[in-house]
């Protein structure tokens, strides 16, 4: 591996989605990332999800990729040992168990930065590390929640809904990323380590734009739109004689007369109604409408054609099939496949994000098998002995 974070390594605590998908990306990246799964079943995730017909989950291979497998019985008083004398060679550990359960392991920051004062802790969790609520149990979706992001995603006259995808974690695990990378930058000149501290909440609300101060100083809540920006025109999802749905951007002056163009009505450019952007924000819908009744008499391909010649920004909504099978994800090579072991075919997933022009991302192993490394990790990081490896599995404690 010669990514960006190559020479790194991580100690991966915990299991589902945010934190994991953190030593996903990280891994991508280059780094070593060494996953410390407990005995017998492992992270749930490797069951998660659409699966085969022996229950072995599609998505493992991805959020597992790169990372190595190793077993370790943290209930144990010797499996915590194991564990902090792999952290004590590593630059981060990347944990999501609850908040002070590794304090009493002995395997808090507190614990490891006495003797590994170079280590960055980077922790995921609902509610953060400190408040009244650091110790409730807390989830992508409860973060989801108390950020304001599900009260902001439907339609109006409908229940909040869910994104579709786990974007509560996958938030909280992108912030996690961008804190370790920015804590071992600072430790470059420094020397000195410290703690991250993610909880999923909050790195909601970190997105929520303007939400606050619209209510604190305007005196409005932001709620559910549906698929419009309001007073923001046209740019919507409007529908296609053969089906497909095409979202359509063309709230800019410029392009909105080209957009009047391409329907043939010229003359609605120059509309008071429509001739410029805060009028057609206000008469959004009868503009939505006319668009839409342009767009459903032609099949999908003949109005990206058309899009496309006049210069009109647009994307058609996608499902699986349309991202296998776009230009746009072919040329990017936005999707790869990789042989998994496990499943015994090819699994497609998604590349490593972003491109870099020198130091590329990669993907040189799919999600490992249970305790796959345990072996190889603690004799070449822990340097352990085989006689003591030989002991730590007759006892149970590493797998």
């Amino acid at each position: 591996m010669n990514g960006p974070l190559s020479g790194i390594r991580v100690v991966e605590l915990g299991s589902f989605i945010a934190g994991p998908f953190a030593g996903q990306l990280l891994g991508d990246y280059g780094a070593e990332v060494i996953k410390v799964e407990p005995p017998e079943v492992g992270d749930p995730m490797r069951k998660w999800g659409h699966c085969d017909s022996e229950g072995h989950s599609f998505w493992w291979p991805a959020i597992a990729r790169n990372k190595k497998s190793v077993v370790i019985d943290l209930r144990s008083t010797q499996g915590r040992a194991v564990a902090r004398d792999l952290a004590l060679q590593s630059d981060v550990v990347l944990e999501n168990f609850t908040p002070g359960r590794l304090a009493e392991w002995q395997l808090g920051y507190e614990h490891l930065a006495q003797d590994n004062p170079g280590l960055i802790m980077t922790h995921v969790s609902g509610f953060g590390q400190t408040g009244p609520r650091a110790t409730d149990p807390g989830f992508g979706s409860i973060g989801e929640a108390m950020g304001g992001i599900r009260h902001t995603t439907g339609w109006p006259d409908r229940q909040s809904t869910r994104a579709g995808i786990s974007l509560g974690d996958a938030i909280a695990s992108l912030f996690a990323v961008i804190g370790t990378m920015a804590a071992l930058n600072e430790r470059q000149h420094s020397g000195k380590g410290q703690e991250v501290d993610v909880a999923i909440y909050e790195a909601v609300f970190a997105l929520m734009e303007s939400t606050v101060a619209d209510f604190e100083l305007g005196g409005h809540i932001r709620g559910r739109t549906g698929s419009v920006l309001p007073r923001v025109a046209p740019s919507n999802v409007y529908p296609t004689a053969d089906g497909a749905d095409v979202l359509i951007a063309g709230n800019a002056d410029a392009i909105f007369r080209r957009i009047c163009d391409a329907m043939n009505r010229s003359d609605l450019a120059d509309d008071p109604r429509y001739i410029n952007h805060e009028s057609r924000g206000v008469n959004q819908t009868e503009l939505d409408d006319l668009i839409a009744a342009w767009t459903s008499e032609l099949p999908v391909e003949e109005l990206e054609a058309i899009l496309d010649t006049n210069a009109i920004p647009y994307g058609r909504i996608f499902t699986a099939p349309d991202m296998l099978t776009d230009p746009q994800f072919a040329a990017r090579q936005l999707i790869e496949r990789y042989e998994d072991q496990v499943l015994g075919k090819d699994v497609p997933m998604a590349a490593p994000v972003p491109n870099f022009s020198r130091t590329p991302g990669r993907i040189a192993s799919t999600g490992p098998e249970l305790g796959q490394h345990t072996d190889k990790v603690l004799s070449e990081v822990a340097s352990y002995s085989d006689e003591q490896i030989r002991e730590l599995r007759t006892q149970g404690i590493i797998a």
